[in-house]
């Protein structure tokens, strides 16, 4: 004989099959708490249907992956700003306006031609010439004659002024330099800072990943024995 009991259930006031009765004692606390969000008068010790309590388990995984889509999109989301900042101070370092001074654009434009092979081939040039014209053409008794105390005299000047100028335009190089390396360590130190940010967040995307994944192998498992019973009864 077949036993046709109900039950009315706990938020539906529904009638039900004695089979399909559920106590709120053995639902999963995860599922618990979303059948207690609609209906905050439920009690553990009332009951509800195996129909009911699937509509909540189903909904329960659709929110889970709903919010994993959400995390993954923020991540991604994260990422591309961290890019995109990386990149506007690449971008800053490498395209910055240089402001020169009148006499640093002079210090810097000797310090190319004083360093130049077209400078030693000239100066070169110079001293021949200047030597031959006094030794040869003039036979010694032109307007520098040997030990060529004029030419002596130019030389020295040159070496005077030259030295000073370069040495300034060998500061502003290295005041360059010391400029460029901070920009390198603060590209280098964000690099490693977005590194270690990227990685505690997949860190703590799988820690979570793999606790709602046990949570969803149990309620797939209490809902398979669920339907066993039925299949049994």
């Amino acid at each position: 004989m077949k036993n046709n009991s109900t039950f009315k259930s706990a938020i539906s006031n529904l009638s039900f099959p004695e089979r399909e009765k559920i106590s709120c004692k053995s639902i999963h606390n995860p599922i618990l708490g979303l059948i207690t969000d609609d209906y905050p008068s439920l009690t553990e010790d009332q009951f509800i249907s195996v129909k009911e309590l699937n509509a909540y388990r189903q909904k329960y995984i659709s929110n889970y992956l709903s919010a994993e889509i959400g995390t993954l999109s923020n991540l991604e989301k994260s990422v591309i700003e961290s890019l995109s900042d990386d990149k506007s101070i690449v971008s800053s370092a490498e395209d910055e306006v240089e402001s020169r001074s009148f006499g640093q654009r002079i210090a810097d434009r000797v310090a190319d031609f004083g360093g130049s092979w077209t400078f030693i081939i000239s100066f070169l040039l110079f001293i021949v010439v200047w030597i031959g014209s006094n030794v040869y053409f003039l036979a010694n008794k032109g307007f520098d004659p040997y030990p060529f105390i004029l030419l002596n005299l130019i030389l020295s000047c040159v070496a005077a002024l030259q030295a000073p100028v370069i040495m300034m335009s060998q500061n502003r190089q290295e005041e360059k330099d010391r400029t460029r390396a901070k920009k390198d360590y603060m590209i280098n130190l964000k690099s490693e800072l977005e590194i270690r940010m990227i990685h505690d967040k997949i860190d703590h995307l799988i820690m979570h990943q793999q606790q709602e994944l046990i949570e969803i192998q149990k309620v797939q498992i209490e809902m398979m024995n669920d339907i066993l019973n039925q299949i049994k009864k």
